[in-house]
């Protein structure tokens, strides 16, 4: 039995929380394993939607496990009031079905503070951040200096962790011409949450290799995709954290064999939210149209997303920088009575062809496409629960971007509903 990885393979918003949760039904234990609550998966089960942030999408499933990873950032307040939703509509969230890492940085207010303070001083240039303080926080992590969920149960230790914090921050903020942040501030919401989350703190990495050993099936569910990559992506343009198949592990406390099966998800066109270089975006009626057949707008932030053709190149990359071993395609539908469509199947730069994605910002905005013209259906794909129920064009257009992005098709999603999934290849019995 396969543990699986699910990660994006475009911008996000590929439509990965309808998979995992539709994976999840195979697995025992979900698990985030990094990002925060800048990550948004939408879930349609029974006419009813759930919209996740930070917990995993298992969570609405009984009987499963879920996990929040050391690799996430945690706001505790938007935990909570996450929880509290999800109680209202009825979906049970205790200490019993969720673990939360003890080695997990948190989120504080000054973080969102920061965030929005510094997309301001850029002005024009803003990387377009959710303002959630996701980035800041990542970098108190690294810099050593992040409060964590364990330090919740011992007042002097956070005390000692905010005092450094604000020795940080408080200059940033006087840079920046912003108010400084008092002790107080910090201090006072931190232990009022306390109780209130320390009994979902355990030390996960222990739980999940127990689990591991007793043949359990675990699934690893990413946030944002591949190109949004602290390393990998279009930087500065990125979140502030791994997104690609390899970070499972490190966000988990599981080693490197803990996963057997890498999901990449991705879309049957493009689409990216906020700034950075979009090679094969359609600023016209075509993008227009995929956006609104599509309901292109942010979970998280309601924010419209830019919306273009399919880009095999970008696809590819992610595909071998993850390690990904099949793909689940999404949005299918949205394609469907348009006359021809368009797939990316080379860049160009100054007229000369390159055969990847350049890591230089300079380089990414000199990208031209070169696309290929492929024959539309009229037929709709909305729904559908077997191969034999797609037009022949729509299938030959998913053959075309098999072929282009180097790995086979897994899955295949035809509408937002669970059910409404073709199976191709099981992960979890590769």
């Amino acid at each position: 039995m396969a543990n699986v990885v699910v990660v994006g393979a475009q911008w996000g918003d590929e439509g990965k929380g309808k998979i995992v949760d539709w994976l999840s039904e195979r697995a025992d234990v979900v698990v985030r394993f990094q990002g925060g609550h800048n990550a948004g998966h939408t879930l349609v089960i029974d006419n009813v939607t759930y919209k996740l942030s930070l917990l995993p999408s298992g969570i609405v499933r009984p009987g499963k496990q879920s996990v929040i990873g050391n690799g996430v950032v945690l706001d505790p307040w938007a935990l909570l009031q996450e929880i509290e939703t999800l109680k209202e509509q009825g979906v049970d969230v205790s200490p019993d079905n969720l673990s939360i890492a003890e080695n997990v940085s948190l989120i504080l207010p000054l973080h969102s503070k920061l965030d929005i303070a510094r997309e301001e001083a850029l002005g024009g240039a803003k990387i377009g951040t959710t303002g959630r303080g996701i980035g800041p926080a990542y970098e108190d992590k690294v810099g050593r200096r992040a409060v964590r969920a364990g330090d919740l149960a011992d007042p002097d230790t956070l005390k000692e962790r905010v005092d450094s914090l604000l020795m940080h921050h408080n200059a940033l903020m006087r840079g920046l011409g912003s108010t400084e942040i008092t002790r107080q501030e910090i201090l006072e919401p931190l232990l009022e949450v306390a109780p209130k989350i320390l009994p979902f703190v355990k030390t996960v990495w222990h739980q999940l290799d127990e689990a591991r050993r007793d043949g359990q099936r675990i699934l690893f569910e990413g946030a944002q995709g591949a190109m949004l990559d602290i390393d990998h992506g279009t930087y500065p343009f990125v979140t502030s954290s791994n997104t690609v198949a390899g970070a499972a592990t490190v966000g988990s406390g599981q080693g490197a064999k803990a996963a057997n099966y890498n999901l990449g998800i991705t879309k049957a066109y493009t689409t990216r939210v906020g700034s950075g270089p979009f090679p094969t975006e359609q600023e016209n009626e075509v993008g227009q149209r995929l956006g609104e057949r599509g309901h292109e707008f942010g979970t998280v932030t309601g924010r419209k997303r830019r919306c273009g053709w399919f880009d095999t190149m970008m696809v590819r990359q992610a595909v071998k920088v993850s390690g990904i071993t099949g793909i689940a395609l999404t949005k299918l539908d949205v394609l469907d009575g348009f006359d021809e469509l368009k797939v990316c199947t080379d860049y160009t730069i100054d007229g000369e062809s390159i055969d990847h994605f350049p890591a230089s910002i300079v380089g990414q905005s000199k990208v031209e496409p070169v696309y290929e013209t492929l024959e539309g259906w009229s037929e709709p794909t909305y729904g559908a629960r077997s191969w034999a129920a797609l037009p022949a064009t729509a299938i030959k257009y998913i053959r075309r971007i098999e072929e282009l992005i180097e790995a086979p098709v897994a899955l295949l999603s035809t509408s937002p509903e669970r059910e409404d999934t073709i199976l191709v290849q099981d992960p979890f019995e590769d």
